[in-house]
């Protein structure tokens, strides 16, 4: 299969193609990273990238798990960039700030170590405004994130970075944050799919900040159809102990076939508020 089909495959067609070894784990890998050496350095998406040779190494053990029997999970086998909000132990954690441009965290997040644990091979960062705070992706660390359709735009924020990687097939899926609209605008800005889960969903562990201001935002996923968002959902979510607000449901929920009709579902539309919050036509 040529690179730019691999890329092409939705996320839940490459992890049947993945475990069904159609194609092998150095093969996906290879063609995402010379996907991401043509298209990310016009828009900047991902940062801090790890050298191919350690990341084709990770590729081979995953492959050689296959060839024994053992999958560790949906995501076997795929590069995922981490927005660089988040811990991922070893790498470095600037969150776009010059004052954290040496960090090195020590653990992965609760999220992170779910991802990791379901066969994801973290590939690097994808960039966000300092400390996450904006709505456009730019920062003096990595510098800035163009729009996926056109670099010279905004590609929104504060998950900027792993909208446009989405967009650009530089990833099959991509983890993200939100406090205000941080998995939803920029997802809307690159034309693929971003969910902000109920507090809880998913939970956040290391907390590193006031404990208040973090629940107001949450983590979550970003795909480019709502089957696989659906999905990489059910990797994210789940109780753990260590968060007593977490929502005492595992994800396997999301796993689960989408329902085909919409009929009865009842939706909560705000529309302008009577005019407080005026929106453009259409």
């Amino acid at each position: 299969m040529a690179s730019q089909d691999i890329t092409e495959l939705s996320a839940t067609e490459l992890s049947t193609a993945l475990q069904q070894r159609q194609l092998s784990c150095r093969e996906a890998m290879q063609a995402y990273l010379a996907r991401i050496d043509a298209l990310n350095p016009r828009v900047n998406a991902i940062v801090a990238r790890l050298p191919s040779s350690r990341l084709l190494e990770q590729a081979d053990a995953h492959d050689a798990m296959l060839a024994r029997g053992e999958s560790m999970g949906w995501m076997h086998g795929f590069p995922m960039a981490i927005k660089d909000l988040s811990p991922v132990a070893g790498m470095p954690m600037s969150k776009g700030s010059t004052l954290l441009a040496d960090h090195v965290p020590r653990h992965d997040s609760l999220m992170v170590a779910r991802m990791k644990a379901a066969g994801g091979i973290v590939i690097g960062k994808t960039n966000t405004p300092e400390f996450g705070l904006g709505s456009h992706t730019y920062n003096r660390v990595h510098g800035t994130t163009g729009n996926a359709w056109d670099p010279g735009r905004s590609a929104g924020g504060s998950s900027g970075g792993a909208a446009v990687s989405l967009a650009l097939r530089l990833q099959p899926v991509a983890d993200g944050s939100d406090m205000m609209g941080s998995l939803r605008n920029p997802a809307a800005w690159a034309n693929v799919f971003g969910l902000r889960p109920s507090f809880g969903r998913v939970p956040y562990e290391p907390y590193d900040s006031d404990a208040f201001v973090s629940q107001l935002g949450v983590e979550g996923p970003m795909a480019r159809n709502v089957g696989d968002l659906a999905r990489l959902l059910s990797v994210q979510a789940g109780y753990d102990p260590r968060q007593p607000l977490s929502i005492p449901q595992d994800g396997s929920a999301f796993a689960q076939p989408l329902r085909p009709d919409a009929r009865g579902l009842r939706i909560g539309w705000l529309a302008d508020l009577d005019g407080h919050l005026p929106f453009e036509a259409g």
